[in-house]
């Protein structure tokens, strides 16, 4: 094995390397980017799950709210007790 072999068996070394470290990267960044979304998505189902148990009256003062709140409660995952029926 000759000099030049060594530099271009080394050349093809690093090459390797520096791809594995593109694609480690990229891996990464993907990963980052859904985490930050699951992480934003889970904010703003807290904030309006606070907002709508404090705002129920509201909803059940206007004509259809009532409908309206359980859809928005049905999409935002919002669990809470329902109030103790009348008799």
């Amino acid at each position: 094995m000759d000099l030049f072999d060594i530099y271009v068996l080394n050349l093809m070394v690093t090459l390797g390397m520096f791809l594995v470290l593109i694609l480690r990267a990229l891996f990464e960044y993907y990963y980052y980017k859904k985490m930050w979304r699951e992480t934003e998505r889970r904010s703003n189902q807290d904030l309006m799950r606070s907002i709508l148990l404090s705002e129920k009256e509201l909803f059940d003062r206007t004509e259809g709210g009532k409908e309206l709140y359980e859809l928005l409660c049905r999409m935002f995952d919002v669990r809470h007790s329902p109030p103790p029926e009348e008799e």
